[in-house]
This record gives C-alpha cells, sequence and structure tokens, in this order.
C-alpha cells in the first residue's frame, strides 16, 4: 500500500470519493511546490498529512482566484468562491472536491473553521495590493493578508489552544516569507503592474518603478535588493529561534521550512541586482541535506 493511501487511512478517511478528493488536492500541492510537499510527506505524521494538503490546496486556490486575471474578474471570481464556501461552511455539503476535503478537515480539526472565516474576511486586502506607499502598509498587509493564509495551514501545525506565542512566531515567518517573496518574484509581479517593494524604500534607495521595470542593474538596486533580502532573513532567523515554533510537536517540519527559505535567500542575496531578470530557487541538494536532517532529528525512521 502506498504511503498516501495508508495517510488516508490513518486520518479516517474512508469513502472512496473523499479520498479521490483528497488525492486530487495532493497531486495539485505537489506539482505547485514539490520542495514543501517533500517536506510534509517526510516531517507529519501520517493522520495529518491529508489535512496539511487540504489546507495548502485551499491557500493556493484562494491565492490563484485573487491573482489571475483583470480586477473585475478577480473581483468577481473571489465573490463567487467566498459564497460557496461560507454556503459549504454552513450547511456541510458541497459539489466542489476542494471544498468537500475542506469539510471533512474542518471536521476532524475545528479550530481550522474560525481560522477560514478570518481569512474570508480579509482576503479582499489582496486585491487592492498592488503597490504600497509605505513598510507600515506593507506591514498592514502581512496582518490582513499573509498571515492569515498562512494560519490556515498553520492551525494544523501548532497547538490546540494557542496562548498567542505560536501565532507570533508564525507573523515571524511569514513577514520574512512575504518580503522574501516579493523580491524573488519582481520581474514576474513587475509584468503584472505590481511591486511588492514600498515606494518610500524604494526612494530610499533612488530606485524607481522604470528602473525595475527596465532591469537596470544598478548600484541603488544592488542596495535596494541587500536590504530587503537582509531584512526577511532577520526575520525568518527570528522565527527559526523561536521555540513556540520550532519545540512544538511539529517543529522539525517548521525549521525545515524556515531553513529552506533561508537557502533561498541567500540563493537572491547572491544574485543581488539580478533579480530584476528572473527568480533564484533554493539548492536541490542543500534543500534536501535539510529535509533529511530534520526527519533524524525528529526520530523518523
Amino acid at each position: 500500500m502506498s504511503v498516501w493511501n495508508q495517510s488516508l487511512d490513518a486520518a479516517g478517511i474512508r469513502e472512496p470519493l473523499l479520498r479521490q478528493d483528497y488525492g486530487v488536492q495532493r497531486e495539485l500541492v505537489a506539482r505547485f511546490r514539490r520542495a514543501s510537499y517533500l517536506a510534509i510527506r517526510l516531517l507529519l505524521p501520517k493522520a495529518l498529512l491529508p489535512h496539511v494538503v487540504a489546507a495548502t490546496a485551499v491557500m493556493h486556490h484562494g491565492d490563484n482566484v485573487l491573482d489571475t486575471g483583470p480586477k473585475s474578474q478577480r473581483v468577481t471570481a473571489w465573490a463567487s468562491w467566498e459564497r460557496e464556501v461560507r454556503k459549504a461552511l454552513d450547511s456541510g455539503v458541497s459539489d466542489d472536491p476542494l471544498v468537500r476535503t475542506l469539510l471533512s478537515t474542518t471536521a476532524a480539526y475545528p479550530r481550522l473553521r474560525t481560522v477560514v472565516e478570518e481569512y474570508l474576511s480579509t482576503a479582499t486586502t489582496e486585491l487592492e495590493s498592488s503597490a504600497f506607499a509605505t513598510e507600515a502598509d506593507y506591514q498592514a498587509y502581512v496582518d490582513d493578508y499573509s498571515l492569515p493564509a498562512f494560519m490556515l495551514v498553520g492551525c494544523l501545525l501548532g497547538p490546540e489552544h494557542d496562548d498567542g506565542d505560536f501565532r507570533a512566531g508564525c507573523r515571524l515567518f511569514i513577514d520574512g516569507s512575504q518580503r522574501l517573496d516579493f523580491v524573488n518574484d519582481l520581474a514576474e509581479d513587475l509584468t503584472e503592474g505590481r511591486i511588492g517593494i514600498p515606494a518610500d524604500t524604494l526612494e530610499r534607495f533612488s530606485v524607481t518603478a522604470e528602473d525595475l521595470a527596465t532591469a537596470r542593474e544598478s548600484p541603488g538596486v544592488r542596495r535596494l535588493m541587500e536590504d530587503q533580502i537582509t531584512k526577511a532573513r532577520a526575520s525568518l532567523l527570528a522565527a527559526k529561534d523561536s521555540p513556540a515554533l520550532t519545540a512544538n510537536r511539529h517543529g522539525a517540519l517548521l525549521e525545515a521550512v524556515i531553513k529552506i527559505e533561508l537557502l533561498t535567500a541567500d540563493a537572491a542575496l547572491a544574485r543581488g541586482a539580478r533579480l530584476v531578470r528572473g527568480p533564484v530557487s533554493p539548492p536541490v541538494m542543500g534543500s534536501l541535506r535539510v529535509l533529511v536532517g530534520a526527519r533524524r532529528r525528529a526520530g523518523w525512521p
């Protein structure tokens, strides 16, 4: 029997159609971000794996709905998706395979419902965030969108009753991860008319949107990239040092994810101003060493 089927059994997911629904989400998550799927596959208990896959699929689907197409299309698509999810949460039924897995996972982990409702309530922030005027605007975006989206998965990895320390650790992580994403995805974002670096930060380094759009590898652009990546690394390192994240029962996974983000940051720092031409990825062998080491420390065979 495959590890995936063993995981479905361990999670108590027996009904054939629901097993198929979870399988569809697994394929989507594995295709979207292979390293992240490998991490949860190697470092989570089998009974939790399908549920984290389902929550991750919901997060990625929301991102796609909010980011794909003209704004009017995105507004309409999100409103339809939000209505569908809220109706399903209230009724307990859905014709959508992704929503069915969400309902199943919410039944297994009731605390997820509150997190989903918070996410639905604030996610439209993404529709209005093509640019940030100030660092404070960026931080508000992290609070209103990035953190609630991450907590769809994060709430399954933390304690059932969080006293606030776990969420604070997740906030550190997602601040660093989101800032790094905005720098690493700069070339793609620019083609869509978006800049995730605040305007006051660009001004501080005498860099214009045109400088970035035309991929000018100037000293100012280089210093800008270094500044943003250094800030991202500082948040990621603070998250790595947070006992609420790394000392909890799923700390091996969270620490591994943070370390892989730090590898990405190191690669981005080495690329420097050339990030305006395209993104970097974490080194494959380095990422594998992180995962193998984490599995060994967690006591997995």
